[in-house]
């Protein structure tokens, strides 16, 4: 039989030790806990908790994993039902959105990196495909990022016209494309670098400058001029 919440020391109950100690001195486990609320009659919520922890297979602390959990596989786990389920999804929801920067304008983007930056930790939990332009104005100062195209859209079909109609409308002089791959994997394929060139190209003949290409992954990107484009040249 595991020990209640309430038979537990007052600083050792996740909810008392956050109001004395502060959100940082709490465990993965113990956060987990206080959305969780409640376990079972044989496992505290922390226990219930740190169970689910243990479905992370990576053998790091990365919470991400559980973005890709859905409700019913929440609720195959003993202790965890629809409501519970529900509440976490939105917390990783939350999560998410606080993570998208929304004063990104008059960042200014000096190399890849303060890009990468911004957008990695929104793309890396999409399932699906996303594109997404970044307009900049001459000091490389960010004035807008668009979303192109998502989901089922094959990303070398994606309309160049479409591109580059809203810099031409800002009468911006650069742009950066941004793409992710759900699978992870940065690495551009091949249909990517060609689309790459023939943009470069289109924009560069009306007087716009393609910067870049980022390929978001996991955590990771890759950009494509400085890792492919200029190997070519």
């Amino acid at each position: 039989m595991s020990i209640k919440m309430k038979e537990l020391p007052e600083l050792e109950r996740p909810y008392e030790k956050l109001e004395i100690y502060g959100e940082k001195a709490l465990s993965n486990a113990e956060l987990l806990a206080i959305i969780i609320k409640t376990g079972t009659k044989e496992e505290s919520s922390v226990e219930l908790a740190q169970r689910l922890l243990k479905l992370n297979d990576t053998q790091t602390e990365d919470l991400s994993y559980l973005q890709n959990l859905t409700i019913e596989e929440l609720t195959q786990i003993k202790g965890i039902g629809k409501v519970k389920a529900i509440q976490l999804k939105a917390v990783c929801e939350l999560a998410i959105r606080i993570f998208k920067t929304s004063n990104y304008k008059k960042v200014v983007i000096k190399q890849p990196y303060d890009l990468a930056k911004i957008l990695m930790s929104e793309l890396k939990f999409e399932k699906i495909e996303k594109v997404k332009l970044v307009i900049l104005n001459n000091k490389n100062e960010i004035i807008k990022i668009q979303e192109i195209a998502k989901g089922g859209t094959n990303f070398a079909n994606v309309s160049i016209k479409e591109i580059l109609s809203e810099p031409i409308k800002l009468q911006a002089q650069k742009i950066i494309l941004v793409h992710n791959h759900p699978s992870g994997d940065s690495t551009p394929s091949k249909q990517d670098i060609i689309y790459t060139e023939k943009l470069c190209d289109i924009a560069y003949m009306i007087g716009i400058e393609l910067v870049d290409h980022l390929v978001i992954g996991n955590m990771n990107y890759t950009s494509i001029f400085s890792k492919i484009i200029s190997k070519n040249k």
